[in-house]
């Protein structure tokens, strides 16, 4: 007779058991992310919360916390929630105002847009621009890397290859977050 709360018992799906396998594999996966799905995929094999511990060297607490969220939230209840702070004070619709003057319209009276121009013209922060042309890596300086394009879809493009969305309330590295 086992001693002790009773645990869930972990069934895994063919595509929740593939998905947790690759985790585990992925060099670019986050770690902490990998370390809960080589969690799971123990408790699943039918290791106690205590071997499990053991074999990850972590303790029995992290065990059990990430055996109870995946049995609530299944996989999603694996990933990192929206942490606190201060939300995004800049919102799409700035950011799309600034890569569009960026990208697709000349300054008046000069060969370039400078962050001080752009932000007057945008109605924003110097830093709001510079944080804006960072995340985005523009550099409109440099003429040779940057033309100006008439491709309507380039700023949804940019705002998807580089994550930033008004969903990322835990904006991930790269996005751009208040002015």
């Amino acid at each position: 007779m086992r001693l002790g709360r009773p645990t869930s018992a972990l069934c895994l799906t063919k595509g929740e058991r593939e998905a947790l396998q690759a985790w585990t594999r992925q060099p670019k996966c986050p770690q902490a992310l990998a370390l809960r799905a080589r969690v799971i995929l123990l408790c699943a094999a039918g290791r106690s919360n205590t071997e499990t511990a053991a074999e990850l060297r972590i303790t029995i607490q992290t065990v059990g916390k990430w055996r109870q969220r995946f049995v609530e939230k299944r996989l999603d209840g694996l990933l990192d929630e929206p942490r606190s702070g201060t939300p995004r004070r800049l919102s799409d619709a700035d950011v799309d105002r600034v890569l569009g003057l960026t990208l697709e319209s000349p300054p008046t009276r000069a060969a370039h847009w400078s962050t001080r121009s752009l932000a007057e013209a945008a109605g924003l922060s110097r830093s709001s621009v510079h944080r804006i042309w960072r995340a985005f890596s523009l550099q409109p300086h440099r003429t040779e890397a940057l033309r100006l394009l008439r491709d309507s879809l380039l700023i949804d493009k940019l705002l998807t290859n580089k994550g930033a969305s008004p969903s990322d309330e835990g904006a991930p590295e790269g996005s751009v977050q208040g002015a």
